[in-house]
């Protein structure tokens, strides 16, 4: 018979926030013409150069495509990580290094398993997530068996996991340490010296760093370090260390689930066989697309230029109000309403009264110990919409909070 205690916790874990924020609006009628603003879906136009490239190799969908990937998929990868990243300039190895995914989410989840591998003696083996984090993370954590353990990441701690406050003991079972930056929700950049002290934890206790980048490209000045150079940089070594990237936020192509994992090379090799029979492959369409996108900049600046003016707006509309501050990265906003009753009570009221979707921060967090829910008093808002929606969105948010 099931244990019905462990299904509750784990539907508990892997819970859908889409699903939970529906349920939360079921019944009630938007007070004005709906804006969706809780869904991180980037609504800059396609790059033009899409529909030729699909055209050209649409009959390659009658193909099975290889698992690791077009060599001139991964060799476009490891040139657009060189030059993004100029620590790592021909150090990146198209062979050793680079494995294509469906989209960061799949790689971020099915990781776990070699993750685990790699550690077969390790007794209640541990996956350290942040609080806040994303869904794929718990539910990795979940369907492999470890113990998820979260760490709250607050304005406290700079809306990162406080490494300093890991246990020893914790550590010594841990198989993977997730870490996003800039951080989805809040927006934080993790700095240089942050990655090298997750770097050193990671190769100190042998577990894997999963580092979660997929909003590097999204910033309004700085653009974000990133952990393989932080730890090349330092050793010349890109051991314990992997990054994973998708085309969905840099390039505005979310139904493309094109991305890929680059890094530790003995871990690489243990994904991709792995990989070649639990996980699908990248259509070949796509790659050949995916190829052209990694090797252009321009769509990627333009929808900078979009993402910048909308916090432009937000710096001008909502000022200091709700704990408003620019991130540093991505395109979320996290603002705190604990006086508009929290945030499921604060995304009730917006959705009646002005027609505004955001997403309560605590559907994206998990209960802490002392019963505290990091994210409970907040929203996130997506700023994914172009400069006249994102302003009418946050002018009904304002007007109707005050």
């Amino acid at each position: 018979m099931p244990n019905d205690a462990a299904l509750t916790s784990l539907d508990a874990l892997v819970a859908s926030p889409f699903a939970r924020l529906a349920e939360l609006l079921k019944g009630l009628k938007p007070g004005k013409t709906p804006i969706d603003l809780s869904l991180g879906e980037p609504r800059a136009l396609v790059p033009t150069f899409l529909g030729p490239v699909l055209e050209e190799h649409l009959a390659e969908f009658g193909r099975y495509p290889p698992i690791r990937g077009i060599p001139t998929l991964r060799e476009a990868i490891a040139k657009w990580m060189g030059r993004r990243y100029p620590a790592l300039a021909e150090c990146i190895d198209p062979e050793r290094h680079v494995l294509p995914l469906n989209g960061s989410r799949e790689g971020l989840f099915s990781a776990i398993f070699p993750a685990l591998a790699r550690k077969p003696s390790i007794e209640r083996p541990v996956v350290l997530i942040p609080n806040p984090f994303y869904q794929a993370y718990a539910a990795a954590a979940a369907a492999s068996g470890a113990l998820p353990h979260f760490f709250p990441s607050t304005s406290k701690t700079s809306f990162l996991p406080e490494l300093d406050a890991i246990d020893e003991g914790l550590l010594k079972r841990t198989i993977a340490l997730y870490l996003c930056s800039p951080a989805n929700p809040q927006g934080a950049v993790a700095p240089r010296a942050y990655l090298a002290k997750a770097i050193e934890l990671a190769r100190r206790h042998d577990f894997l760093l999963f580092a979660d980048e997929c909003y590097s490209e999204i910033y309004s000045d700085e653009a974000p370090p990133g952990a393989l150079e932080t730890a090349y940089s330092s050793t010349q070594s890109l051991a314990n260390v992997v990054a994973f990237q998708s085309l969905s936020k840099r390039s505005g192509l979310p139904g493309l689930r094109s991305g890929f994992v680059a890094g530790d090379p003995d871990f690489i090799a243990a994904f991709s066989r792995f990989r070649n029979v639990a996980c699908p492959q990248v259509p070949l369409p796509i790659q050949h697309v995916s190829v052209v996108a990694w090797g252009d900049e321009e769509h990627v600046e333009q929808g900078r230029a979009l993402y910048r003016a909308n916090f432009e707006l937000a710096d001008a509309i909502l000022g200091r109000r709700y704990g408003y501050r620019r991130p540093a990265g991505a395109f979320f906003l996290w603002l705190n309403l604990a006086d508009f009753g929290g945030g499921e009570g604060a995304a009730t009221t917006l959705w009646k009264e002005c027609g505004v979707k955001v997403l309560p921060g605590a559907y994206l967090a998990r209960v802490e110990p002392d019963g505290g829910n990091p994210g409970r008093d907040c929203v996130r808002v997506a700023l994914v919409h172009d400069a006249d929606t994102t302003r009418e969105a946050l002018t009904r948010i304002v007007a109707t909070l005050g």
